[in-house]
């Protein structure tokens, strides 16, 4: 499209980077938005998931790089379908929630398997739908913008900024939690 250069480490670095901070924003947003502590605590849902306080649900931005680079190896690998169109951030989009959300392998709440499989209801999971869409969306559209214009500096700074603070925060809570038990 606009005759970058689109290497591995570029794409890969990019999407981490992304991921972790749209995860963090979206994920923040979502807890508060939807009452996660109380959906979670929920007798439906305790057996299933950690409950907010767990320190591996605190820690789990911490986790998002890891993810990140996963995205980033599958993006790198349909580089020509997903940067070189101008519809390409939607490509990537419909491909995250059709492969990632709706059509997973196992039971997970939301997915066509997960409706099938378990006893969560629809009305329950709209919360984390619109959670995991909107992350999805702004994963999408942002990754895009920035592989396709890599000489904003003052993207690539806010970004770079906003990526340490989305490590930074759950790492000082745990170590704060951490201190705070231990004395």
């Amino acid at each position: 499209m606009n005759g970058i250069q689109l290497t591995l480490w570029g794409i890969a670095a990019r999407t981490v980077v992304v991921h972790t901070i749209t995860y963090f924003v979206v994920g923040l947003t979502a807890f508060k938005l939807f009452h996660y502590s109380t959906q979670f605590a929920d007798p439906a849902l305790s057996s299933l998931m950690r409950q907010t306080d767990d320190p591996l649900v605190q820690a789990g931005v911490l986790f998002q790089p890891i993810r990140g680079i996963l995205f980033g190896l599958i993006f790198y690998l349909l580089r020509d379908v997903l940067f070189q169109q101008s519809n390409g951030w939607l490509i990537m989009w419909i491909t995250l929630v059709v492969i990632g959300i709706i059509s997973t392998f196992g039971p997970t709440p939301g997915s066509i398997e997960g409706l099938i499989y378990t006893r969560l209801s629809i009305k329950g999971l709209w919360g984390g739908m619109v959670e995991v869409l909107a992350q999805s969306l702004l994963l999408s559209t942002i990754t895009y913008y920035w592989v396709n214009h890599p000489e904003k500096t003052c993207l690539n700074w806010t970004l770079g900024i906003l990526f340490i603070i989305a490590l930074a925060l759950p790492a000082l809570g745990l170590l704060a939690h951490h201190v705070k038990v231990t004395h």
